[in-house]
């Protein structure tokens, strides 16, 4: 029977993937509080980790809050999941459209940065230009 907790933690990732079936979560109890183990689809782990592990900090967040409530340190492990029932896994292709996606954000943040450099140069231009 799953305690309070793993219920918690199944459905917030239960209502995330698009395998939720293959969602698992397992207790263990040590003398540094509660461990509570993800395991999911591969092609759902970055779901579950968001965008540089926005997602993870917020279950992370969420289960801390329960924690307060029920007196416990909890801890939430995401098990890597790569030969997940020995069958293939698509996260390198996630991998890669997930580095192509922030290679795009960091081109258009160093243009956005090189726009700012080149009016802020100009501004300065103008300054030098003052007879003061």
């Amino acid at each position: 029977m799953a305690t309070i907790d793993q219920q918690f933690v199944e459905y917030i990732v239960k209502t995330l993937v698009n395998n939720p079936d293959k969602v698992a979560v397992d207790r263990n109890i040590d003398e540094k509080g509660v461990l509570l183990s993800l395991t999911v689809d591969p092609e759902d782990v970055g779901r579950v980790i968001g965008k540089r592990g926005a997602t993870a900090q917020s279950i992370r967040t969420l289960l801390r809050a329960l924690g307060t409530k029920n007196d416990a340190r909890y801890n939430l492990k995401i098990v890597n999941t790569d030969n997940f029932e020995g069958g293939k896994s698509e996260a390198p292709a996630a991998k890669a459209e997930d580095a192509a996606v922030e290679a795009e954000d960091v081109a258009e943040e160093e243009e956005t940065s090189s726009e700012l450099a080149e009016k802020t140069r100009a501004e300065l231009a103008d300054l030098d230009d003052l007879d003061i």
